[in-house]
């Protein structure tokens, strides 16, 4: 399977955009998605994320309310959607697949190294 992100571009402050994620090859079978992004000079940090057999969502604190991760069980396509855009989400933005769940508690996985199929990453850049 190989993961095809688009949807990036330039917005101004306060301005919206919507990435997708599409799983394209043989049969999808992943236990959850994420959305992961990098500025310059920093690490990659985790966004968004969702699994696929259920509801379940998390979101980084500095997102949360502004961008939501949804998803097309027909297509396989994960989008986040963006809104109310800040400069401090410049970045490129990166989309994920996790065959497992994590080994901690947790529902959602988090950190870079339990996902095992990326996609290119997409730029967004917003001005001020």
């Amino acid at each position: 399977v190989q993961l095809q992100a688009s949807g990036g571009g330039s917005v101004q402050f306060g301005g919206s955009l919507r990435l997708s994620c599409a799983a394209v090859g043989r049969e999808f079978r992943y236990y959850g998605s994420g959305w992961f992004r990098q500025a310059p000079g920093k690490e990659r940090e985790f966004v968004a994320g969702l699994t696929w057999g259920g509801p379940a969502t998390y979101y980084t604190a500095s997102v949360k309310g502004r961008f939501t991760i949804s998803r097309d069980d027909n297509k396989k396509i994960v989008y986040l959607q963006m809104n109310n855009l800040k400069p401090e989400d410049t970045a490129v933005y990166y989309c994920a697949a996790a065959r497992r769940a994590p080994e901690s508690l947790a529902t959602i996985p988090t950190f870079p190294y339990e996902y095992h199929t990326w996609g290119q990453g997409t730029l967004v850049t917003v001005s001020s």
